[in-house]
């Protein structure tokens, strides 16, 4: 056997040490991926949160005008509940699809939450007369539970009219 000193380093099979390639930054590692979903899921659910929290704010707000309404008779008391119908109306629903109504359409769109129409069949009439004769008598704490209902029924997170049944 010869000598360790006299085997050549050429004569070797050895090879230098190689490095592994350089880590790319593409694709990232599966538990980036669900950082991303996460994130994105945390974006949606707080856009929806903000939203369905604005609807439900409106919605409180016209409620408590509702009340003040409903807390002294006024001289245009009928005029004042129509207008709060109809911005209530606008804030829940796209404008192309209440904000033109008037007369027969206007009772009829307000009749969509309920199964016995009764802004166009019933105590919600006066809604539709009252605004133009000066002195006309309402029931008034009927009119005001109708509007109440009315209220309630609006969407919170969507803006689809949900139907009592």
């Amino acid at each position: 056997m010869p000598s360790p000193a006299a085997i050549s380093p050429e004569a070797l099979p050895l090879r230098d040490i190689h490095l592994p390639a350089a880590i790319g930054w593409w694709p990232p590692a599966p538990g980036w991926w669900l950082l991303l979903g996460l994130g994105l899921l945390l974006l949606a659910g707080g856009l929806w949160l903000r939203r369905r929290h604005r609807r439900l704010r409106d919605r409180r707000l016209a409620l408590a005008e509702l009340e003040e309404l409903a807390r002294g008779p006024s001289e245009g008391e009928a005029a004042a509940l129509s207008r709060l119908l109809r911005r209530a109306a606008l804030c829940h629903y796209p404008a192309a699809e209440c904000a033109g109504l008037c007369g027969e359409a206007w009772l009829e769109f307000l009749d969509r939450p309920f199964a016995d129409r009764p802004f166009s069949r019933g105590i919600g009439r006066f809604l539709l007369e009252a605004p133009y004769r000066p002195g006309a008598e309402m029931d008034g704490p009927a009119v005001i539970e109708l509007c109440r209902r009315w209220l309630r029924h609006l969407p919170g997170n969507d803006r689809r009219p949900r139907r009592n049944r």
